[in-house]
């Protein structure tokens, strides 16, 4: 139940070849003992796919399972919670962080701990792709493009620094796209430069959606309008900035369920990693699972 303490027991799972996960393994064991937190089981995970396993054993067995990862581990392991009274904790552990910022938790080690020992439990909507559950946000245009090709040593060396360079250097070859959403009353059809699907309001580590809710019950399509990239790149810097002027360009759906289809057919990047082809079909899964949350 939503507000309610938070388990003193959990199933710690690391995924060590995220940014910082490697190094954070031993000292997360520390502090959540300290913290008392009893690790009934801890995994630090050098094998990505050793990931989903470990999570679905744990999240069958534990009041609460911790996991340590980017963006992208998380949101892949999201699936396991469903149906199931188990906490899913976070120790955000990524290059951007963006659930971890959407949730409003500490973005350091001591502070994450903090908040798995003394916050509280909160339900939260998820996103939802073609009957994939997603976290935070996933993406169309030049994300998912720069996702598929950035060097995995450029991306863990300089963080979202690397992300931006790489953005940089992708732009020059991308091209607007035409696009469709249909809310079930009609289509809207719009030139695009980037399509946000949103259950949270960050998306790469900046704060893009200002009105996106956890708890809304409903899923945002907010596109980047028109055809040129410099205009994205005004749109990035609005954002970044708070600018008045980062809602001159961007243009917002919602609903319960939305289809988007684009042409030509484009990935989605979901929470940083590679997902299907449009067209889509993007819903909201209400008060899907249950999270540790910071005490407000």
């Amino acid at each position: 139940m939503s507000g309610a303490a938070l388990p003193k027991k959990a199933i710690l799972i690391v995924n060590a070849k995220s940014r910082q996960g490697a190094a954070a393994f031993e000292e997360a064991c520390r502090l959540l003992g300290e913290a008392g937190v009893e690790l009934i089981e801890a995994h630090a995970v050098k094998n990505p796919k050793k990931m989903g396993p470990l999570v679905k054993a744990a999240a069958a067995k534990a009041p609460m399972v911790i996991l340590g990862g980017g963006d992208g581990s998380l949101s892949s392991a999201i699936d396991h919670f469903l149906g199931t009274r188990t906490v899913f904790a976070v120790l955000p552990l990524g290059t951007a962080n963006s659930f971890a910022r959407t949730l409003g938790l500490p973005l350091d080690l001591p502070g994450a701990v903090e908040v798995i020992a003394r916050g509280k439990r909160q339900r939260i909507d998820l996103g939802c792709i073609n009957g994939d559950h997603f976290l935070n946000a996933a993406a169309i245009g030049l994300a998912p493009k720069v996702a598929e090709s950035v060097p995995h040593g450029l991306k863990r060396s300089l963080g979202r620094l690397g992300y931006l360079l790489w953005a940089g250097w992708s732009a020059a070859n991308f091209n607007a796209f035409r696009l469709s959403v249909d809310d079930g009353r009609r289509s809207h059809r719009l030139w695009a430069t980037e399509v946000r699907i949103a259950n949270g309001r960050f998306h790469g580590g900046l704060e893009l959606i200002d009105d996106a809710d956890l708890e809304s019950g409903t899923i945002i399509v907010q596109a980047v309008t028109g055809r040129s990239v410099m205009h994205l790149g005004w749109s990035y810097l609005a954002s970044a900035l708070k600018l008045d002027a980062r809602h001159e360009t961007t243009r917002e759906f919602r609903g319960r369920k939305l289809t988007v289809s684009t042409r030509p057919p484009l990935h989605v990047s979901i929470d940083g990693e590679m997902g299907p082809e449009t067209p889509l079909e993007v819903s909201a899964a209400p008060n899907a699972v249950t999270v540790a949350a910071p005490k407000r």
